[in-house]
C-alpha cells in the first residue's frame, strides 16, 4: 500500500495536554483503517515555536519520538533535556514526558505509539 504526502489526514488539537498553542497531526497511517498492528499512532506532529504538549503519562503502550526538523525542549520522565533534528525518545508503560518547540522554526517530530498486547 502505498499513499503520497497529499493523502494524509490533517487534525489539530489546541492546548493538547495542557500544552501551548497549537499541535498539528498529518496522520500517515490510521490504525482502524490502514495498520493491522498494535500501533496506535503513526503521525507527523509540528509544533509551532512557542507550542507545547503538555506532560503525561502513558500506561499500556510507548511512544516514540523521532525529531525530523527543529529544536525541542523535553521532559522525559522528569529529565529535562533539549533534542535536535535527528534526536530520538522513547517513553514506555508508566512513564511521561511533554515537549516543547524551542527553536524559531517549526518543530517536526515522526511520532509512533505502539500498544502492548492485552493479556489473555
Amino acid at each position: 500500500m502505498i499513499q503520497s504526502s497529499s493523502e494524509y489526514q490533517q487534525e489539530l488539537r489546541h492546548a493538547m495536554r495542557g500544552g501551548n498553542g497549537d499541535v498539528r497531526f498529518e496522520h500517515i497511517w490510521k490504525p482502524e483503517e490502514d495498520m493491522h498492528s498494535l500501533n496506535r499512532l503513526y503521525s507527523k506532529i509540528i509544533l509551532n515555536p512557542g507550542c507545547s504538549i503538555g506532560y503525561h503519562i502513558h500506561e499500556n503502550e510507548e511512544e516514540i519520538f523521532f525529531i525530523l526538523q527543529g529544536n525541542a525542549s523535553a521532559d522525559d520522565n522528569g529529565v529535562k533535556k533539549n533534542l535536535k533534528t535527528g534526536d530520538s525518545m522513547i517513553t514506555r508503560s508508566g512513564e511521561g514526558h511533554s515537549i516543547a518547540c524551542s527553536g524559531n522554526e517549526p518543530l517536526v517530530i515522526l511520532a509512533v505509539i505502539s500498544c502492548y498486547p492485552r493479556p489473555s
